[in-house]
């Protein structure tokens, strides 16, 4: 019997829905009530041909209703109960399964509750760190960070926006641009569109930029600093600002966002997205991911892209019926500050400071350029494969050298053997997996050697006459 075609709940809730009952619902799609019965409890699975009729009857997407949504909300559940709060309780992956099946829309307040939870938490964490005289914290304003916003807006979106993909395919057609020469055709696209012109400039007039629009010369500067693949990443960037504003500004408006900073920051991530579908074609990159077992190097040298642009585009491959495998990716500089994240597959990143030092992503540095490989599994014993590889970003001379960076790109073991890099790995042996945590105050590992700060949830123990491979020594969690 297809796991993917029990589709009971579902079923159930369209007929509430609708208001009817299981006689009324059997009749209209030609079946009896007992089965319909049997189907709404998961013991029967859903026809092709009855999910047809169900098309046809109550003017469903056949394809968002069919597709598997519980994996999604699974994937929450265990961020949700992996948290050192639930230390102790009985739960298991079945009950997931269970509560995402039978109650999604329980689950999902219950995602939903924790991570309000959970920032409040943080948030309230980082104001301790940075208030010296906690007397005075109750004269602390706390206010959201207009980047935190903008990350969630692109996690609650899996960071896959439909209508930007179909708005740089359309640039294709409407640019007839060409592989091989996208420079050459988006400098015509903006000449010919726009009336705006192309100019390279020396990186000592254009400073600390690389890309400047000239609203009144309608001229795209930009700085010869940048690389081939990042003139073509800009330009395609400048065009989403010009061609498709109303489009950025209604997805922004959508958001909720609460801030001006929060909404302009939004509106430029999404200009990023968007040219990356232009650099990076959601279909020919989704079929060419596939063909070579997502080989980052051979996808930049095809695409014409950088390591970076093309760790970030796997990320976005979430279309329906194409969906690529679900990727986590985090980007820090060699001071362990975190400057991109996005948690998919269920990892969970910390919202803030910096990560688990036994992670691979902090490895990269020692050997520049290098791909390492990891199995790493977190507290609640989820294991997942990642990559790390520094790169570098342009500087503007000797006086502003270039930025290094670490990027690490992962995924859920169940996908890892899709991914070249895994090849010699032993993917069945869990147990020679890294322990690591989300970072130090939420990591419930006492027995970490490389432990930097006490857990939230431990007492610390002060003992002059004992010292063991971490300086800190913790008792048991209130109430243990």
């Amino acid at each position: 019997m297809d796991k993917k075609a029990m589709l009971g709940p579902k079923v159930r809730r369209l007929r509430r829905d609708h208001g009817l009952t299981q006689a009324q619902m059997a009749e209209q799609l030609g079946i009896s009530p007992s089965y319909l019965n049997l189907i709404e409890h998961n013991q029967r699975p859903v026809t092709v041909p009855l999910l047809l009729k169900l098309g046809q009857q109550f003017g469903v997407d056949l394809q968002s209703f069919a597709e598997d949504e519980e994996s999604r909300l699974v994937a929450g559940l265990r961020e949700v109960f992996a948290d050192p709060l639930f230390d102790g309780s009985d739960i298991k992956n079945q009950d997931f399964r269970e509560l995402a099946a039978v109650a999604p829309t329980l689950g999902q307040a219950v995602v939903a509750l924790y991570r309000a939870f959970r920032t409040s938490r943080d948030d309230l964490q980082t104001l301790s760190e940075r208030v010296a005289d906690r007397e005075k914290l109750h004269l602390v304003q706390t206010s959201s960070f207009p980047q935190d916003e903008v990350r969630d807006l692109f996690q609650a979106h899996s960071n896959h926006f439909a209508e930007l993909e179909t708005a740089a395919e359309e640039l294709w057609q409407e640019g007839r641009l060409e592989k091989g020469d996208l420079y050459r055709g988006l400098t015509d696209y903006l000449l010919n569109n726009h009336s705006v012109r192309v100019r390279l400039l020396p990186s000592d007039i254009m400073g600390y930029a690389v890309r400047r629009f000239d609203r009144h010369g309608r001229r795209i500067l930009l700085s010869e600093m940048l690389a081939p693949s990042g003139r073509n990443f800009q330009l395609a960037c400048q065009i989403a600002l010009l061609r498709h504003r109303d489009l950025l500004n209604h997805i922004v408006e959508a958001s909720g966002l609460t801030g001006d900073e929060a909404r302009r920051l939004a509106r430029i991530g999404l200009a990023n997205y968007f040219a990356a579908a232009v650099v990076m074609p959601y279909a020919r990159f989704w079929e060419a991911a596939n063909q070579v077992r997502y080989d980052i190097e051979i996808l930049r040298r095809r695409f014409d892209a950088s390591f970076e642009q093309v760790c970030q585009r796997l990320t976005t491959l979430q279309r329906p019926g194409a969906k690529g495998v679900p990727f986590f990716l985090m980007r820090v500089d060699s001071a362990g500050n975190v400057s991109k994240r996005f948690s998919g597959a269920g990892f969970h990143l910390a919202r803030f400071g910096g990560g688990c030092a036994r992670w691979i992503v902090y490895e990269a540095f020692r050997t520049p350029g290098k791909i390492h490989s990891q199995l790493a599994q977190m507290p609640d014993g989820t294991t997942y494969f990642s990559i790390a590889r520094t790169v570098v970003k342009a500087g503007g001379g000797f006086r502003s050298p270039p930025q290094q960076f670490a990027i690490a790109l992962g995924c859920d073991l169940q996908h890892a053997a899709q991914i070249t890099y895994a090849d010699g790995v032993d993917l069945e042996n869990t147990e020679a997996a890294t322990p690591i945590g989300v970072n130090c105050r939420l990591c419930p590992r006492l027995d970490c050697s490389q432990r930097a700060f006490p857990p939230l949830n431990h007492r610390l123990i002060v003992d002059e006459n004992l010292r063991g491979l971490s300086p800190y020594l913790f008792a048991p969690p209130a109430g243990e």
